[in-house]
């Protein structure tokens, strides 16, 4: 029997990664590398030439720290195989010339960016065979959907992407580089302009802490307390529905890039006349979205004030929406048809890293009735 492939799910802030069939993944680390401040002479103090994941958070005090996917696309390839190597041998421990890997990428990533990481697998890893996937595909394929308009906001990037049957269409795709990272920061400001000072980099992680905890997507004020590591209470107010507000109101930031309902409204109109008249008004939208209260309600709110009279506006966001892009990748993988979509070392001896299998997802017609029946 094959074995079952490993599937990595790369973020800007999080790699996820597991094998194939398995319900979640089995690794969730913080995508980042840390290396000493003072290399000459902490080296020889016992510590080593690189730290990665938590390991280097918990060492962010005397360590550099680097991500190496900025904005959903990859900028340090050295550093990126260092987190994939360092998850194959302690996270999942598995040998990676023994079985297929899945990668995903962001909509949109540079062909160079697909091209490397096709190289680093084949040539650093010795992977039997690879492919690599759109992270909004995916998505949609976890909720047992192969049309509709996925929503993703991560860590690093936010990308509206219109699929048709498995097709991303790239013309209609909508980014925003203002996601997860960029309220937090933004929060931290809005903090200290309310007196409170937050500005080391494991004061940073207090500031993430009450975001995913306290944030909320609400225009009505609500004063709440955060007790902070050393047990004094602080009390927060419209900040909390501040800082994730640049998400519709990027200027905020500094980002004039719009970032409105209509877009995604727009990019509707674009598929159903482009692609033989989909009825996409009976398709959700599927959110990968940060998990703040009052968020989805938000969107549908601005998406109604735009749509055409009589048009349905369906915002689905599950609640494994954090994993919703590995469990897609998990599914994709085992489809019986899916097989003829590796791309193997025989293909990349003969082609190169130019290889690439095609942009739609393997789903036979069969498959793609099943999964709509499951909805």
């Amino acid at each position: 029997k094959p074995s079952r492939a490993v599937i990595f799910d790369n973020g800007s802030g999080l790699c996820k990664a597991g094998v194939a069939g398995d319900s979640g993944p089995r690794s969730v680390i913080t995508a980042v590398v840390g290396r000493s401040k003072a290399k000459s002479t902490m080296l020889g103090a016992g510590m080593k030439e690189y730290y990665v994941g938590e390991e280097a958070q918990s060492k962010r005090g005397i360590l550099s720290l680097n991500y190496p996917i900025d904005h959903g696309i990859v900028t340090s390839w050295d550093d990126m195989e260092r987190i994939w190597r360092h998850v194959y041998e302690h996270e999942l421990r598995l040998k990676a010339a023994e079985r297929p890997v899945l990668l995903t990428e962001a909509p949109l990533n540079p062909l160079q960016n697909r091209e490397k990481m096709t190289e680093i697998m084949f040539e650093g890893f010795m992977v039997p065979a690879m492919y690599v996937a759109v992270q909004a595909a995916l998505a949609l394929y976890a909720s047992a959907r192969t049309t509709g308009i996925v929503m993703d906001s991560g860590d690093g990037v936010t990308h509206t992407v219109p699929i048709y049957e498995g097709y991303c269409l790239p013309h209609a795709v909508s980014r925003l580089d203002v996601a997860g990272r960029d309220i937090t920061e933004y929060f931290m400001r809005l903090l200290l302009e309310g007196g409170h000072s937050f500005v080391s980099t494991a004061e940073r992680e207090i500031v993430r802490d009450i975001k995913e905890k306290l944030c909320y997507q609400s225009p009505e004020e609500v004063m709440k307390e955060y007790r902070l590591p050393d047990s004094n209470v602080i009390q927060i107010g419209s900040q909390l529905f501040r800082a994730p507000e640049v998400l519709f109101v990027p200027a905020n930031i500094g980002i004039e890039a719009p970032w409105r309902a209509q877009n995604d409204l727009q990019q509707r109109h674009e598929v159903r006349h482009r692609r033989a008249q989909e009825p996409l008004r009976q398709r959700p939208a599927l959110g990968r979205l940060h998990a703040l209260p009052g968020l989805e309600e938000r969107i549908l709110r601005e998406m109604h004030l735009q749509v055409p009279t009589g048009m349905f506006v369906r915002i689905v966001a599950p609640p494994e929406r954090k994993y919703s892009v590995w469990i897609g990748a998990s599914v994709l993988t085992c489809l019986t048809s899916f097989k003829q979509m590796w791309v193997t070392v025989s293909d990349y001896k003969d082609f190169g890293e130019t290889v690439r299998p095609s942009e739609r997802l393997a789903a036979t017609k069969h498959e793609q009735e099943t999964l709509a029946r499951a909805d």
